[in-house]
């Protein structure tokens, strides 16, 4: 968490996602989300905890669209060319 969000912001962070596990819980009736779906948020999350609560909040809205955007992000990591 220290690498992705800095060392003063992984308590936040690591709160934030104790918040989102009770949220999938609540929403998806799921224990916690899976490992690749906290990938896809801490991918999206730009290393921010405001990006952070706006993955949080669309993956908890519809989890597929989470998805959707993690997708595109690792195409243009791997494509430069797709992102323009």
């Amino acid at each position: 968490m220290i690498l992705a969000f800095g060392d003063p912001q992984a308590d936040v962070a690591l709160d934030l996602l104790e918040l989102a596990e009770l949220g999938w819980h609540d929403v998806y009736g799921e224990i916690t989300p899976s490992d690749e779906i906290i990938d896809d948020l801490l991918l999206c999350s730009d290393g921010t905890i405001e990006g952070l609560i706006k993955a949080t909040r669309l993956g908890l809205t519809d989890w597929r669209d989470l998805v959707a955007w993690a997708d595109s992000k690792r195409a243009r990591h791997t494509d430069p060319s797709r992102g323009r």
